[in-house]
């Protein structure tokens, strides 16, 4: 075990199940071996200015050429500068320029059902006209766009419009509070707000337009407010401030040529919780952002032209900028779109659209799948999934148990599986393996992509040794890298700079193991330090969650006289009743697991445990929960106050 002193993160899980990629899929990957992979990253590690400069000009159009590929000065980066260019152009028009606007581009199913289709032309047509749209209410380049809408197609043909016109957009998610939305529409000063009469949820209409309206008396910039027309119900329209999306745009002209932008334009805000205070407005550009997001689409899916692509996240988090709309559009793909609930009207869904379908790359959540495992495998099969031949995660580790399952039974056990780790502030996939070349380990995200350079090191600052944990930070610039936080530069150095000098600090920590491979272990804060020896909370939780009863585990550490602290865990159990036998029965298994050190002090069973609605679980509040403390720091982005107000027994 490490020294207490060093900062060093214990590695108590063992995990050697490899994975290498079928001979018949890495024939056809764009990247087909390791050999192919570590040639490319060294290359481009070797020289990134040059690869990066033949990368730009060959995958992204451009109105003006750049002087210079990267410039460097301390943590102000500038990547094209000179150039000029514009994000909506490479999704859309530079499409239909190669001969490909009767393409599907997006493919639509609202949760009643109904479903839509839009081609590249189609998707030129609306996004022109929704452009025009904005500037005839004054939206010009530089202001922002508050969008709060459901996922519909409506919602990525505003995105688009926004950057076709210099407009900078603010997504937030379609669940948020009223004060939510007015802290993030105040701090970005936000000139228009986007939403609709409202979206469907499990069957049920959600009031879009009533939230927005309390938001709206508290968010003065805000001039003009367009309602989307959903699901027909009644909403207030103040006169002057409302307009119908519909009236709007049957008069628009669907003539408006993309903007030339600067490489290092604002393209968009995207706000992320802070563990304390008001939450930050990450920053994105966009030359570099647009370039990573292609790239890292097509590396990390291994897209070829005949796919049918889903990721099933929102427009309202980072997955849905990057791997919703900018990367697949920009790389010409086809993807499918779904508005609802992954288990309305049943818990088969999902399954029900791969099949119906056809889709040939599946890109969701550990806290989805671990839902499909609780909700049992009969949901799975009775359906046809063999036009899968990609399955993706992303939003947090998967543990190795749950990892499995979806190899064998979403994937039959014949599809890659890429585990990704990236953040909202790197823009797109940092780590994950190539699924032609890189032969995976359940519960790791295994290599750096090109461009990445990876460092971990411990609370000295000092490199970490193989299989020793550590702050995980990136060493070197990359094009899709966050500019800085809103309207709050300092918050920006000191967040992710200061730490680590000339380092981007992830906030997460990470191992790296005998064979190269990378293993996150948690956001930094979430470490345990029990008698000395620092656990990584994503390691106790996989040996929690390798318990068959076990559906869910979240583990936190809380003050301890003696240990400094103990380890408390949150679990939902599937088809069991909690109890004190089932509570030793799972001491039991984290011994015989990764030993004594990690057996849980407290075990408390909850229906659900507290989750943002992105899915990543939010341990701070866990911590306080077990510390006796009242919740701190933000919590907007929690998706069912319910469940805190259940673990911390303010609810029978």
């Amino acid at each position: 075990m490490s020294d207490s002193n060093s900062g060093q993160i214990d590695n108590v899980m063992q995990e050697d199940r490899l994975f290498p990629p079928a001979a018949s899929f890495s024939e056809k990957a764009v990247i087909k071996s390791m050999d192919d992979y570590q040639q490319l990253y060294d290359r481009v590690k070797a020289d990134p200015e040059a690869y990066w400069e033949a990368e730009a000009k060959s995958e992204l159009h451009w109105f003006e050429p750049f002087d210079s590929v990267l410039q460097k000065d301390g943590i102000d980066v500038r990547w094209f500068d000179g150039g000029k260019t514009n994000i909506c152009y490479n999704c859309i028009d530079r499409n239909i320029d190669a001969g490909h606007g009767d393409q599907d581009a997006i493919i639509w199913e609202g949760e009643p059902g109904d479903t839509r289709t839009l081609t590249y032309n189609q998707l030129h047509h609306e996004v022109c006209k929704f452009a025009n749209v904005l500037k005839g209410l004054g939206v010009g380049q530089g202001d922002v766009v508050s969008i709060y809408m459901p996922m519909t197609p409506e919602i990525a043909i505003a995105m688009l419009a926004c950057v076709r016109i210099g407009a900078i957009h603010s997504v937030i998610f379609a669940g948020f509070s009223a004060e939510a939305i007015a802290d993030r529409n105040n701090d970005a000063s936000a000139k228009v707000q986007l939403t609709a009469d409202g979206l469907w949820r499990r069957g049920k209409i959600i009031p879009l337009k009533q939230t927005v309206d309390a938001a709206l008396e508290k968010s003065p910039t805000v001039e003009h407010c367009i309602v989307l027309k959903r699901v027909e119900n009644d909403c207030d329209m103040t006169n002057g401030r409302d307009h119908w999306w519909h009236d709007l745009t049957s008069e628009a002209s669907d003539d408006c040529p993309a903007t030339p932008l600067d490489s290092e334009a604002t393209s968009f805000i995207l706000y992320t919780s802070g563990s304390t205070g008001k939450p930050k407005g990450i920053r994105h550009t966009t030359a570099g952002y647009n370039l990573w997001a292609k790239k890292t689409f097509q590396w990390v899916f291994d897209w070829r032209p005949d796919d049918i692509y889903w990721c099933t996240a929102d427009c309202g988090w980072i997955t849905g900028h990057s791997y919703i709309v900018y990367g697949p559009l920009a790389a010409g793909a086809t993807m499918l779109m779904y508005e609802g609930a992954p288990n309305f009207p049943a818990e088969d869904r999902f399954w029900d659209l791969v099949e119906k379908y056809k889709v040939s790359i599946l890109y969701t959540a550990p806290t989805a799948i671990r839902a499909f495992v609780k909700w049992g495998d009969q949901h799975i099969d009775k359906h046809d999934l063999s036009s899968l031949r990609l399955l993706g995660t992303v939003g947090e580790g998967i543990n190795p148990d749950t990892w499995i399952w979806y190899h064998e039974k979403i994937g039959g056990g014949r599809c890659p599986i890429v585990d990704t780790w990236w953040q909202t502030e790197t823009g797109g996939i940092m780590m994950s393996p190539l699924p032609g070349a890189i032969p995976t380990k359940p519960g790791s995200c295994t290599k750096p992509l090109p461009g990445v350079v990876p460092k971990i090191v411990d609370e000295s600052l000092e490199p970490v040794g193989v299989n020793q944990g550590g702050m995980l930070c990136i060493a070197e610039p990359w094009p899709g890298m966050l500019r800085g936080i809103w309207g709050d530069e300092e918050r920006f150095k000191e967040q992710y700079w200061s730490t680590v000098p000339g380092c981007y600090l992830t906030g997460d920590n990470a191992r790296l193991d005998d064979d190269g491979y990378y293993w996150i272990m948690g956001r930094i804060d979430d470490v345990i330090n029990v008698s000395g020896h620092r656990l990584s909370t994503i390691e106790v939780e996989s040996a929690m969650v390798s318990h068959p009863n076990v559906a869910e585990c979240a583990a936190v550490g809380r003050p301890h006289d003696i240990k400094g602290q103990a380890i408390a865990v949150f679990i939902t159990l599937k088809d069991v009743e909690a109890s004190d036998a089932i509570r030793d029965e799972l001491k039991l298994h984290v011994r015989k697991e990764i030993g004594a050190l990690a057996v849980p002090d407290d075990i408390r069973f909850c229906e659900a445990v507290p989750k943002t609605r992105s899915g990543k679980i939010m341990r701070r509040l866990l911590r306080d929960i077990a510390a006796g403390r009242e919740a701190a720091g933000d919590t907007s982005t929690l998706e069912d106050f319910s469940v805190l107000a259940k673990l911390r027994g303010d609810e029978d």
